[in-house]
């Protein structure tokens, strides 16, 4: 919001123009009234029972009483410029693998240690950050699903909670893929006012816990309209788990520096996942590296673009009434002076 001041009709400001021309024609300010006395007795008597002043300061006080008149006409005001967005937002719920397995390195760079959780989280918060207008939910899982927010348009909210998580804050362990979906599908289910409903399901094993079966749970959030985006991540290959603390969710390494390794890691089960997208009428993607990930979720956010109308209009908030109160206040003065103190000899 901007603030400006203008006047409403600065062409009346042109009459102040006339002012010096007015007081030129006047003559001489403040000169004194003079009669003729047939005697100088009788003038000193006269002063003697009525003070006289100059009309110097009756005439500036009339001077500005007209200009802040002027000033008043012209409608001063405040003028506050304010851009309001209407936008037909989209409902969406993101589903985050938090298992285990998500510590594994095997999207690192070279020379780094970063973990397949660290690389998801990253990206999914600049995912937030660009969906200003829509809602957006995140449920995280393991063995079971749990509501890590509700949806919202506080991002900033979101993506404190998203900070907040590590791997191993779940104890349970496996992977639910089946209950993940169908408990944000139902989190989607009164979000009636929205302009479409989307799951992003981001994970990278199978299905091997849990009541609901992945491919069930993306009938049933098709079901409700919500379309299910699938991602599955990491190599596509057995790969090993680094030894870590449940407690921190930090790499644990050994006396060189070096990770140690714990278990052998499966794939993820990438015809599950399509076939839940298909279900839906959605995409379903594989990344293997930050760079892969990051235009996975780049594409969505293209595919499922928010209409933003921005309504541009202004506040105006006006202050003649100022200088008119100002005038009407000198013009009093001048009437008081001007009978009494100042009162001119005739």
């Amino acid at each position: 919001m901007n603030s400006n001041f203008e006047f409403q009709y600065p062409w009346v400001l042109a009459l102040l123009a006339l002012l010096p021309v007015y007081a030129f024609l006047r003559g001489r300010v403040g000169k004194h009234s003079a009669l003729t006395f047939s005697s100088a007795d009788i003038a000193r008597a006269a002063g003697a029972t009525a003070k006289a002043a100059a009309g110097r300061l009756l005439l500036f006080l009339r001077l500005l009483v007209v200009a802040l008149l002027i000033v008043a006409l012209a409608g001063p005001r405040f003028a506050n410029d304010r851009t309001e967005t209407q936008a037909s937002g989209v409902d969406i719920m993101l589903a985050l693998d938090l298992s285990w397995s998500m510590m594994a390195l095997d999207m690192s760079g070279p020379g780094e240690r970063v973990t397949r959780y660290d690389i998801a989280s990253s990206v999914l918060e600049d995912f937030i950050r660009k969906r200003q207008s829509d809602r957006i939910g995140l449920v995280v899982f393991s063995a079971v699903p749990y509501l890590a927010s509700p949806l919202t348009l506080n991002h900033d909210w979101l993506s404190e909670n998203l900070r907040r998580l590590h791997i191993g804050m779940l104890r349970e362990l496996g992977t639910a893929i089946g209950d993940a979906t169908a408990s944000a599908a139902k989190r989607l289910k009164n979000s009636q006012d929205s302009k479409s409903r989307l799951i992003i399901l981001l994970t990278d094993g199978d299905n091997n816990k849990g009541e609901i079966d992945p491919v069930p749970a993306a009938q049933l959030a098709a079901a409700l309209g919500a379309k299910v985006y699938t991602i599955g991540i990491g190599v596509e290959e057995p790969c090993k788990l680094p030894a870590f603390d449940p407690a921190t969710g930090k790499l644990v390494l050994d006396p060189q520096g070096n990770v140690r390794p714990t278990l052998v890691l499966q794939p993820a089960n990438y015809s599950v996942l399509r076939k839940m997208s298909n279900l839906s009428g959605a995409r379903s993607y594989r990344a293997t590296s930050r760079r892969e990930l990051q235009s996975i979720y780049d594409d969505i956010d293209r595919l499922e673009k928010t209409e933003v109308k921005l309504r541009r209009f202004t506040i105006h908030t006006p202050l003649f009434q100022w200088p008119l109160l100002t005038a009407l206040g000198l013009f009093t003065l001048e009437l008081l002076l001007a009978n009494t103190l100042l009162r001119r000899v005739p």
